[in-house]
């Protein structure tokens, strides 16, 4: 699946770079850079709209403006995402789960546009479409070394022992959907603030989903390591010392969801392609020389 999200990031900008280089770079394709925080909701981090342990994302956008109303879009995206269950709800914290997880993006969308730029500087606009993304949870153990979880079958993943429970893929599909406020600092720049989010559809951002296994058969399954790190309360104060088989460890009806709160910064292609053109110097403002009196 990793191999796949290569290929679709791959094939998408390879199709921008052909189609801006078979046709002269026009006024309305522009290209953004973003960036800010992201975050996560989800078993270990319940709340929506918090930025408490938020980490740093960056990415790009290629825009080409269909008509006064909608831009298509393109972009990519990449941040990490974490939870703790030490700093989640005080009921929740003797769970004692945590996670940590690069996550890499790629989607393409539709932006509507409130207000006309060709009259107006500023405007609000909403954008929705759908992508992939890859992500690949990983935790420490009691000694502080890092451990991928997707092998361990923490729940049961792939066990016959438990035939409904799926191995979760580390590359899935999402939903891209948000709203910015643009500003046009000139004619070919401008700046937003954009909050964005994803909806997702799988429960397993976090590793943390529906219920506990028998540690007998994860044991056996899967080893020790998988045991520990399964079921975490024993290594809290006044924690329980093993868990009990079928107790609730996550909410598999709700999904995992992930939000951006960022600043993007727009230039349109034509200006990139005037300053990198050395065909006609003449027409380069950097050729040209100041004017005598």
């Amino acid at each position: 699946m990793k191999a796949n999200l290569t290929l679709f990031l791959v094939t998408i900008f390879t199709l921008v770079c052909l189609y801006t280089s078979a046709q002269e770079l026009k006024s309305d394709a522009s290209v953004s850079v973003y960036s800010g925080i992201v975050n996560y909701e989800g078993d270990l981090k319940p709340n929506s709209f918090t930025f408490s342990h938020s980490n740093f994302f960056a990415g790009v956008i290629y825009r080409k403006k269909l008509n006064r109303w909608f831009t298509w879009r393109i972009a990519f995206s990449q941040g990490k995402l974490e939870g703790a269950d030490k700093y989640n709800r005080n009921y929740l914290r003797p769970r004692n789960l945590s996670f940590y997880t690069s996550v890499t993006e790629a989607y393409t969308a539709l932006s509507v546009t409130v207000l006309d730029l060709s009259v107006k500087r500023f405007t609000p606009y909403l954008y929705g479409g759908i992508g992939i993304f890859h992500f690949n949870p990983w935790t420490k153990d009691a000694d502080g070394k890092k451990v991928y979880l997707q092998p361990l079958s923490t729940e049961g993943q792939g066990l016959p022992e438990y035939p409904d429970r799926k191995v979760y893929h580390l590359t899935q599909w999402m939903m891209p959907f948000g709203l910015g406020f643009k500003y046009m600092v000139s004619e070919n720049f401008s700046a937003a603030l954009e909050l964005s989010q994803r909806k997702t559809f799988t429960d397993y951002i976090d590793d943390v989903s529906t219920r506990y296994v028998d540690e007998n058969v994860l044991l056996n399954a899967k080893g020790l390591k998988a045991v520990e790190l399964a079921y975490r309360g024993d290594e809290v104060p006044g924690g329980a010392m093993n868990s009990h088989t079928g107790d609730i460890r996550g909410t598999p009806s709700e999904m995992d969801w992930y939000y951006f709160l960022g600043v993007v910064l727009e230039v349109k292609l034509s200006t990139v392609k005037d300053f990198f053109s050395f065909r006609d110097k003449s027409t380069n403002w950097y050729y040209r020389k100041c004017p005598k009196f």
